[in-house]
């Protein structure tokens, strides 16, 4: 983050007046957008004159300030200035997006401190360190605690997420794991080995140990809620609403302690009582389903974790799963189902290495040279979009390698028992814990993992680089860029850019949306759409793309910035209406479908589809010629700017 978008969010705090005054905020493809608790607080003069700032307005019950591309860079360092969540949803919307949103602020730590266990590990096995030393007892129970008291932190982290005050979130996840309440139960591994006390009665087959007003209280599996992850995240979820109802019902008088002690003492009942049961027997459900169709089906497990996991990078959709692997391991101690993506990351360095050997073109070497140091390291972004997908093949053949790597990985049983790391970092994960070892009554096997792993690091990277080397063909004309005419030849350089969708053309001064009106954004045209559909208007990338799909931004090969932001105030629509093709970093070329839209849909919901088409960098230029007039007729492909 740089020091402009900092003190430009500084700027727009103040000009609003302050934290305490924004109840929500968000932004889409241009424009920040706040719902504030007092509009007059709001300095729209001030704002407009605030460097950085396009316009200011209020539109749609919410405050819009218009900043332009850089809109995500000054959110971000909005959040980071304040302690607001974006749009303040408390919502649970997709399950998996919120665990997601949940984890987020702690993924570094718990890689971290997997890592660390998996570096004692290391020493135990190479017998520089033992067991029983102190400096591995304290170090290893160190970093072991955080999966321990995970209810705790996921607890503070979900009452953020939901709106929840922070503190009952913090006590709710300390109850699930104060002492008492942990000892009441049986361990699993006292279960299995018949050592368990009997229980009180059984419930739905479920043992169960006390009583919570006379009701039976079922515990998880394993014995307690320590090191779980759901149910915390749905007992809060459920505090969010007790706490809204409490804050009507307490008298004032007694609404410091009173609300606290309703939402925590309802809460924690219902939670003990049935949120934690319902959620432990489905938890286990799918952890058992998952377990048959890995142990029964491991190489169609495998073939489909490992060989499509690019495949859900490049559409984001790998992030909302990476907390599966983190419920799983504070569960089980080990996790299966994520493991066959292990390979991927060295089947991409494998294609990427075999493009670099192959090209005579100078800037992919270098550019893959780079790619290949950060993919052994398990970020393989670099490679992935600026070598490998690109040019199609090589990404297919990674992940044909890949899969084969998956399935080595689920046929061999080889589990993560940490998250340590990526790439050369993550044959730790296959390190077998002594928690795992102890929870299953087995013997502690820490080689045998990494074996295995390795293996299927290896098939994945000979695979890969020898169908690389022997089935793909350089495309001349695609590595080697177009040689353009510099100012030194005298001559200037003239850019097309396309017509993005057909319609009829409207000047950007007569919209309704004056931010792009005023040319404010940059030079440009809108467009009254005749059909559903946006093309890409050049060979680029694309750079941003909002979750609400409205608008999209696409970075040309030619170095244009084109912006298309699909009709007035549509961001509202929250993505209705709207289906996107692409995602935010991938390639298009010039043809390359983007987005469907629901004409009559959005239509019927009041909304205007003119769309704006504009140049966001044109202070780069020294001449932008817009080809067509208002009231023209124009089609999808036809040329639309030329600029000099």
């Amino acid at each position: 983050m740089t020091n402009s978008y900092r003190e430009l969010a500084k700027s727009i705090l103040e000009n609003v007046g302050g934290e305490k005054n924004i109840a929500s905020m968000t932004h889409c493809m241009t424009r920040l957008r706040l719902n504030l608790k007092d509009d007059k607080k709001a300095n729209i003069p001030a704002l407009k004159n605030t460097n950085g700032v396009v316009n200011a307005q209020f539109s749609g019950g919410h405050l819009q300030i218009v900043i332009g591309v850089t809109v995500n860079e000054v959110f971000e360092a909005l959040l980071a200035l304040t302690t607001i969540q974006q749009s303040g949803e408390k919502s649970a919307g997709s399950f998996v997006a919120t665990i997601t949103a949940v984890f987020a602020p702690i993924l570094g730590i718990l890689c971290a401190t997997g890592l660390l266990k998996g570096v004692l590990m290391i020493l135990v096995a190479a017998g520089i360190l033992s067991e029983t030393s102190g400096t591995y007892t304290i170090l290893y129970n160190a970093a072991e605690s955080l999966f321990y008291f995970l209810p705790i932190v996921i607890g503070f982290l979900s009452a953020k997420k939901f709106a929840v005050n922070e503190m009952t979130g913090l006590m709710l996840g300390l109850a699930l794991c104060a002492p008492a309440l942990t000892a009441i139960a049986p361990s699993a591994v006292a279960v299995a080995s018949g050592s368990a006390d009997e229980p009180l009665g059984r419930i739905f087959g479920l043992r169960y140990y006390t009583t919570l007003f006379g009701i039976p209280v079922v515990f998880p599996s394993e014995g307690n809620y320590t090191s779980t992850v759901v149910p915390i995240i749905i007992i809060v979820y459920f505090a969010s609403f007790v706490e809204k109802a409490a804050k009507k019902i307490v008298p004032r008088e007694i609404k410091s302690f009173g609300v606290p002690l309703v939402t925590f003492f309802v809460s924690l009942s219902a939670g003990l009582l049935f949120i934690g049961p319902i959620v432990a027997i489905l938890t286990d459900f799918i952890g058992t389903l998952a377990q048959i169709i890995f142990e029964h089906f491991p190489v169609l497990g495998g073939a489909l974790v490992g060989g499509l996991w690019q495949v859900l990078v490049i559409f984001g959709l790998h992030w909302s799963l990476i907390p599966l692997r983190f419920i799983n391991l504070a569960s089980n101690h080990f996790d299966m189902v994520l493991t066959p993506y292990f390979p991927a990351s060295f089947a991409c360095l494998a294609a990427t290495l075999a493009v670099v050997i192959k090209t005579r073109d100078r800037q992919t070497k270098s550019i893959g040279i780079s790619a290949l140091l950060s993919a052994i390291t398990g970020i393989t972004e670099p490679a992935l979009y600026g070598i490998t997908l690109p040019r199609k093949k090589p990404f297919v053949f990674s992940c044909i390698g890949s899969a084969l790597g998956g399935i080595i990985i689920s046929a061999s049983k080889s589990y993560a028992y940490i998250s340590g790391g990526l790439g050369i970092f993550g044959f730790s994960d296959f390190m077998m814990t002594k928690e795992y070892a102890e929870q299953y009554g087995v013997a502690q096997n820490m080689t045998g993992g990494v074996c295995w792993a390795l293996c299927a690091a290896i098939c994945a990277m000979i695979s890969t680089f020898l169908l690389t080397l022997f089935f793909y063909k350089e495309d001349t004309a695609q590595s080697t860029p177009a040689i353009s005419p510099t100012a030194d030849s005298g001559e200037k350089e003239h850019i097309i850019i396309t017509s993005p969708l057909s319609g009829t053309v409207v000047n950007l001064a007569d919209i309704e949306d004056k931010a792009f009106a005023d040319s404010g954004l940059g030079s440009g045209i809108a467009i009254d759409p005749a059909d559903g559909t946006i093309f890409a208007p050049a060979d680029g990338v694309i750079a941003v793309l909002p979750e609400t799909y409205h608008a999209v931004c696409i970075v040309a090969d030619s170095g244009a910035m084109i912006l298309i932001h699909i009709g007035y105030n549509t961001a509202e629509l929250k993505g209705k209406g709207f289906t996107a093709h692409v995602s935010e970093g991938s390639p298009v070329k010039k043809g390359d479908k983007i987005i469907s839209i629901d004409l009559a849909a959005i239509k019927n919901e009041g909304y205007s589809l003119i769309t704006p088409v504009i140049i966001g960098n044109s202070s780069e230029y020294t001449f932008i010629n817009t080809l067509k007039n208002s009231g023209d007729t124009v089609q999808t492909g036809e040329r639309l700017f030329e600029l000099t």
